[in-house]
């Protein structure tokens, strides 16, 4: 579906992250002369990440305390998300809704056969039809673009990262009998090593995030739609931003928008969305390219 750069950078940015990962490996090999840390977290990784990969539809909807709905429920969201699907020749999803105020919608589940599209109660009311169509749009794109495997390996790829590095200053270092283990390198590595992780995952999150935009207005045809439904959407998450739940922490990523309460500039910093100004300049942008 892409005729853009975006999955040229996601490779790129897993090639650092194993590339961090395989430094701080050497590092610790080096100092302690045993690779068993590594193969233990890796081993915690592999069945943290296999686990919340195989159930991230019932983790998302729970964190949400979404309910399914009939067709004669919510006729309009099935007659739109079944347009959208049979237009990608996939499998129609489960269609679910959130009893929030706070507008968001996310789609879910490990293949396009086990999706589960879920919206706000709060979305639904805010967007009309058109703008509704953009959105689910880019949701369901997030699925067919198999986001949720990217996003669960770069999880656990950063969490090994941050796990080995803090195993390296507690342990790698305090060893006097460890001639080839310098301190400093340690310190350095534990600290800097899990900024870089997040960093690195963030950024697979935001261009995955450009992806679905442009896949999305393409399926649709109307990237202004989608345009039109961000800048709604910011405005209602400012009016009702969700409490930061550990629970809705750990799937906010998966949601259009960012639910949380905005921070300062340096807080952006660490968000898994990009800037809503600048996905919707791209959009306006893509839809004077599409008239011309």
């Amino acid at each position: 579906m892409h005729n853009h750069h975006n999955g040229l950078k996601t490779a790129v940015l897993f090639g650092v992250l194993w590339a961090v990962l395989l430094g701080i490996g050497g590092l610790i090999g080096a100092g302690t002369r045993s690779a068993a840390p590594i193969w233990l977290f890796a081993a915690i990784g592999v069945a943290t990440t296999a686990y919340s990969y195989w159930n991230s539809d019932k983790i998302a909807l729970r964190s949400m305390q979404a309910y399914p709905v009939s067709e004669a429920e919510a006729p309009g969201l099935y007659q739109i998300v079944r347009e959208l699907s049979q237009r990608a020749n996939q499998p129609m999803p489960r269609i679910y809704i959130s009893p929030t105020q706070a507008p968001n919608a996310f789609a879910t589940g490990r293949n396009p056969r086990n999706a589960a599209v879920c919206c706000t109660e709060g979305i639904l009311q805010m967007l009309d039809a058109r703008e509704l169509r953009g959105v689910l749009g880019h949701e369901l794109m997030h699925v067919y673009n198999r986001d949720i495997l990217t996003a669960s390996i770069a999880a656990a790829v950063a969490g090994v990262i941050t796990s080995v590095a803090q195993f390296a200053m507690f342990f790698g270092g305090g060893d006097s009998r460890n001639r080839n283990a310098n301190p400093i390198a340690l310190l350095a590595l534990a600290l800097l090593a899990p900024f870089a992780a997040s960093m690195i995952q963030l950024a697979i999150s935001r261009t995955r995030e450009y992806d679905a935009d442009e896949d999305g207005s393409r399926l649709t045809g109307d990237p202004l739609g989608l345009a039109s439904a961000l800048s709604k959407i910011e405005g209602g998450v400012r009016q009702y931003p969700l409490a930061k739940d550990q629970s809705l922490v750990n799937t906010s990523h998966l949601m259009i928008a960012n639910p949380f309460k905005r921070g300062s500039g340096v807080a952006n910093m660490f968000s898994t969305h990009p800037p809503m100004k600048d996905r919707i300049n791209r959009l306006e942008s893509m839809a004077g390219r599409l008239e011309r």
